[in-house]
């Protein structure tokens, strides 16, 4: 099975609203799987289509510590709890860097699943976290949009700093994967 190659940030993809899937078939379930296969070689827990270069509305989770795996096409948050929680969040777009933000505790999202079929689902704690940080990316909203503007250019350093000294893994023939 392909995967796809993450896009590192800086990238205008990042400012980009995806735009809604028209229909769920053969074409969008094999993005989904190469989706789910990327997430499984860069070791990630959550993917937004736009991070590997495609600007339609589609996340996946692969959260294997909370036992969570699943697609969600044209995902829409319809319910926000007030009470909030913070986490440290982080993106494989965004090597190198993490920060605190803080969000909604719990959520409802309606979506369609990998079949086309109209879905719900409640969220709390950390899995509402990762499905609002990948909701985000289709938004064209990072995690780094919700810091100060200081805060967010010395992360940005950071990375730059880090991408330095560990340039990324591009995938190609010689890959092992």
């Amino acid at each position: 099975m392909s995967f796809l190659q993450i896009i590192y940030a800086p990238n205008e993809i990042f400012t980009q609203k995806a735009q809604p899937v028209e229909e769920v078939d053969d074409e969008v379930r094999d993005v989904l799987q190469m989706m789910f296969k990327t997430l499984e070689i860069e070791n990630g827990i959550g993917l937004g289509a736009n991070m590997v270069g495609f600007l339609n509305r589609m996340i996946v989770v692969d959260w294997f510590d909370g036992g969570e795996r699943f697609a969600m096409v044209n995902p829409e948050i319809t319910y926000k709890s007030e009470e909030t929680q913070e986490f440290e969040e982080a993106s494989l777009s965004f090597p190198g860097i993490s920060a605190k933000i803080t969000r909604p505790k719990k959520i409802k999202v309606k979506y369609l699943d990998e079949q086309g079929k109209e879905q719900s689902k409640e969220a709390e704690g950390f899995l509402a976290t990762l499905i609002q940080h990948e909701i985000d990316y289709l938004d064209g909203v990072v995690f780094l949009d919700y810091l100060s503007k200081l805060k967010r250019e010395r992360l940005l350093k950071k990375m730059d700093k880090h991408m330095k000294k560990y340039p990324p893994h591009i995938h190609g023939k010689h890959c092992n994967h």
